[in-house]
């Protein structure tokens, strides 16, 4: 097995350029901190981008920066918070919930895996943030879409298409993101006690406000525990995260009190600490164990997710939290995983949605439709898509449905959730 560490952008299209003659197929790789998500491949060479790194432009006044794709996000978010800025959709971070180290993350796998946090409620994920690409192709030949600039009228909007493809159509080799300010202030609300079904309601009360809530989760009984260093204790919470400039925190926080007063015991979480409890809910610190119990990422209606829930917890031990106002659930399955077929046969019954398989020994995800099945006419698309970006399926082939030459639209895996 030959590992190729390119340095260059020239260097990564020398390298595919051969990978293409030879036919030889190509593991992308970054740091590896998502290496274990989708169905495991098996192929000769890895293609590993982990020294192809640096900062190539940042124009704070500007809003926007540019990195190679290989750079760690966690130095990028180091120099954005050294200027009161930041990357408004909270890339999550799988390294700890995978049994890898945190901040290994690269930029490139950003856009790749279509990342985001709890902030994705307001602000998006990765793709409605990336103002351009320079990439490789599958055919050996170099392309770049979009600019440096949040207005570009260059064509096809490639740097939204390559999103979610998990390195199946093309290797980035630059990158270029819309940068926003980091907010003044941050509270988060917590009600305490609350049931799932009452937590469902209520954080949709709080969403339909005023108050301008930026994230919105709920922390069932004895998983709030694992959360924070264990601050919140066992007893469930359920937390409204507001931002801005202080005192319009202030008021708003004032008005979800007099709107939630009766939903139950009320609690105000503020600054770093607000802030770490937001980092474990998005990096899925209370399934973090360093086990490979199988751990599902589903996306759904929010107010039909408890429901959901409900219905699998009758046929199957599992844990579960809520992100996304209940958009977004995570399942930790706690004696082996059910049929995969019983949880999307779920989710249809409960108003639609996508399942992925985020964590699984590799054998459970050889087995199992790890990224949801596309309907025919949108995995027709998706194959051709595959077929002009990466025609002799070089890029991790296999890795999102079985099969060379498989590849997904990430429209489709990413769910309809905000």
């Amino acid at each position: 097995m030959t590992t190729f560490t390119p340095t260059t952008s020239e260097e990564v299209l020398s390298t595919v350029a051969w990978a293409v003659a030879e036919g030889s197929p190509l593991e992308i790789l970054g740091h590896g901190s998502k290496r274990g998500i989708g169905r495991p491949l098996q192929t000769e060479h890895t293609l590993d981008l982990s020294k192809l790194t640096g900062v190539t432009l940042y124009e704070p006044a500007e809003l926007v920066l540019s990195a190679k794709a290989g750079t760690p996000l966690a130095e990028i978010e180091k120099l954005l918070a050294e200027n009161g800025q930041q990357l408004a959709f909270e890339p999550m971070d799988y390294g700890p919930l995978l049994g890898g180290e945190p901040g290994k993350g690269t930029i490139g796998g950003v856009l790749g895996a279509n990342l985001s946090g709890p902030r994705r409620l307001k602000a998006g994920a990765a793709r409605d943030h990336i103002l351009g690409i320079n990439v490789v192709s599958g055919r050996g030949e170099p392309f770049k879409s979009g600019g440096r600039v949040v207005k570009n009228v260059t064509g096809y909007d490639m740097s939204k298409l390559m999103a979610n493809s998990w390195g199946t159509l093309a290797v980035f080799t630059d990158v270029t993101f819309k940068v926003l300010p980091a907010a003044e202030t941050e509270v988060t609300l917590a009600l305490r006690g609350l049931l799932d079904d009452a937590a469902a309601s209520a954080m949709a009360l709080a969403l339909g406000s005023s108050a301008e809530v930026s994230s919105a989760a709920h922390l069932p009984e004895r998983v709030a525990t694992r959360v924070a260093g264990g601050a919140l204790g066992s007893e469930a919470a359920t937390l409204l995260r507001v931002e801005g400039f202080g005192p319009s925190v202030a008021y708003r926080i004032a008005a979800l009190k007099t709107l939630l007063g009766k939903a139950g015991p009320l609690e105000e979480i503020a600054g770093e600490a607000s802030q770490l409890m937001w980092r474990d809910v998005r990096d899925i610190k209370p399934f973090a164990d360093g086990s490979e119990k199988p751990v599902w990422r589903v996306s759904m209606a929010p107010f039909h997710a408890h429901q959901m829930v409900l219905t699998l917890r009758m046929q199957a031990a599992v844990s579960a939290f809520y992100d996304w106002q209940g958009g977004l659930v995570w399942l930790r399955m706690e004696e082996g995983d059910p049929e995969a077929a019983l949880l999307r046969g779920l989710l249809r019954k409960h108003g639609g949605g996508h399942a992925t398989l985020v964590r699984a020994a590799p054998a459970h995800r050889a087995a199992v439709p790890v990224f949801e099945p596309q309907p025919p006419p949108l995995a027709a698309l998706s194959a051709r898509l595959k077929a002009e970006f990466d025609p002799k399926a070089i890029f991790n082939p296999g890795r999102m449905a079985p099969g060379a030459g498989s590849a997904t639209l990430g429209v489709a895996t990413e769910g309809s959730a905000p």
